[in-house]
């Protein structure tokens, strides 16, 4: 029944707002003219269609509005006024009552909000779709001010999001079963994914450690500045971190006039980005305007700022080499080996001809080269690549949905930024640095003394667990003595030709070496 009433809800939103006819307008069909006149009679749509839009989503919950934060980062996708309401979304969803912050804030930590800040401003700052933050001043152990922000989870997420991940999975069965596609693009797996960053974004304390994480990861890059949480206070509904100032990063006009390199800071953003995914297998995945600041201090004048770690995305060891391959041999153009790695990775069935993947491989990559962002329809890519992967029966990765959700963030942060900015160029030398580290005697190296306390440890113990397993299995190791004693010997035998025949490829090098010198020296 729950289904039932959050999908006849669903309805009525799409109704009220008007939204059935926002889609429908998007067609050019006289007969669909008249069914828009038909369906709008009675019916108060007056305000403008970004509105209403960006009002259906925030009425329809926390993930709608997350869908909506994505598509306002796509103004490549979407008309102007659509894209600059749908912004809103970021940081600027109505707020709850400032009552209920400092309720939670108190029963989270069992003291009056008096008690714990100097001063608390009632009034957010920002307001998303799973919280909502405060400024506010702590007192610290030396007797001084320090400026903090208050993050606060809104009341009543978890019955929400519940109802629409149910209605999700739902729906993930029907498309699975109706669909041609449907397996293949495991719709299940998908809303699995979500439910599990969902969930983990309605503890804040996960967000605090995810953010302390980052902060460490990030050390020494000297591209981004992340808050420090103040561990003290941190609960699962409250978290209390250093407050950052910062300008967001789609003002581009007030960066320019602080004097922030409007160029650089783009080609920071995607080094910064395949550092967090390529070196470390961490990432920041809601980097959405709402959550991405820069620094236009004197000191750090340039820096990304971050903000916001509910979402964070991981990768495993063998994910992060097999992209960085793809990424690597796509940026060299060598289509043969994505298709190969495709092959290799099981995303394609094992039957597939290399060369087939890589000539439609190639028709959808090549007129996208050496050009800038602006000059890349994203949507038409898309298009290809999914005519291509059904062609091909490519499996979609639920563990990679996140990666592929911020890629579409980044490039349209970066489509903001700089338009002229060159994605492949950019990227190219830091893969290749990558996998040069991956693959050489320094990684091998690293893994050396990685695994070094393992085999300290491991040694001195062999001959007691060898004892051990000795004891408690004498049936089964009745050893012939006659028989260990004759292969012993056929051992040294063959030992002793090893050697000889070592011995004998020395000598004859050193006598070759003295039979050059003496006829060339």
């Amino acid at each position: 029944m729950s289904r039932l009433y959050r999908t006849v809800f669903i309805i009525w939103i799409v109704l009220r707002f008007g939204l059935d006819e926002l889609v429908l307008s998007s067609f050019k069909k006289p007969g669909l003219r008249l069914l828009i006149r038909v369906l709008t009679v009675g019916r108060n749509l007056s305000s403008p269609r970004a509105v209403r839009l960006r009002q259906a989503l925030e009425h329809l919950g926390p993930i709608f509005v997350k869908f909506g934060q994505v598509l306002s980062t796509r103004r490549d996708l979407l008309p102007e006024d659509i894209s600059d309401e749908l912004a809103k979304l970021q940081d600027r969803v109505p707020p709850f009552a400032s009552e209920i912050a400092v309720a939670t804030i108190e029963k989270s930590f069992g003291r009056k909000v008096d008690d714990i800040f100097i001063e608390f401003q009632r009034t957010p700052v920002a307001s998303a779709s799973i919280a909502q933050v405060h400024f506010a001043l702590l007192a610290t152990k030396g007797g001084g001010r320090r400026e903090v922000a208050v993050k606060v989870i809104r009341p009543g997420m978890l019955s929400v999001i519940e109802k629409d991940l149910d209605l999700m999975r739902m729906m993930a069965g029907w498309v699975e079963r109706l669909f041609e596609d449907g397996k293949r693009l495991k719709p299940r797996e998908v809303v699995k994914e979500f439910d599990n960053h969902l969930h983990d974004e309605l503890d804040l304390v996960r967000e605090a450690s995810n953010a302390a994480q980052l902060r460490r990861n990030m050390e020494g890059l000297d591209l981004v500045l992340i808050p420090e949480m103040i561990w003290d206070y941190c609960h699962t509904n409250v978290i209390v971190m250093e407050r950052m100032n910062g300008v967001p990063i789609n003002q581009v006009e007030r960066l320019i006039q602080a004097g922030v390199d409007i160029t650089q800071l783009a080609k920071d953003g995607v080094t910064l980005f395949f550092t967090q995914v390529f070196r470390d297998g961490f990432f920041h995945a809601d980097m959405h305007p709402g959550n991405i600041q820069v620094s236009i201090d004197k000191e750090t004048l340039g820096r990304y700022i971050s903000l916001d770690f509910g979402i964070v995305g991981t990768l495993t060891e063998f994910d992060k080499e097999y992209l960085a391959q793809n990424f690597t041999a796509f940026f060299r153009r060598d289509y043969k080996r994505v298709a190969q790695l495709h092959i290799e990775s099981g995303w394609v069935p094992a039957q597939t001809k290399v060369n087939e993947l890589e000539t439609a491989i190639r028709a959808v990559c090549e007129p996208y080269f050496d050009r800038p962002l602006k000059e890349i329809s994203l949507g038409l890519v898309l298009m290809r690549l999914f005519q291509t992967s059904r062609r091909f029966n490519v499996e979609i990765q639920p563990q990679l949905v996140l990666l592929q959700k911020t890629l579409l963030n980044i490039e349209g942060l970066g489509r903001q930024l700089d338009p002229e900015l060159d994605l492949w160029s950019t990227a190219k030398p830091f893969l290749e640095k990558w996998m040069s580290e991956q693959v050489g005697p320094r990684k091998f190296w690293d893994q050396i003394k990685d695994e070094a306390p393992l085999y300290a440890k491991m040694l001195p113990a062999l001959p007691r667990l060898f004892y051990e397993y000795l004891k408690h299995s004498p049936q089964d190791l009745r050893v012939d003595l006659n028989k260990l004693i004759d292969e012993q010997r056929h051992t040294n035998k063959l030992m002793q030709r090893f050697m000889w025949t070592v011995i004998g490829f020395v000598a004859g090098i050193l006598i070759m070496q003295y039979f050059v010198q003496s006829q060339f020296g």
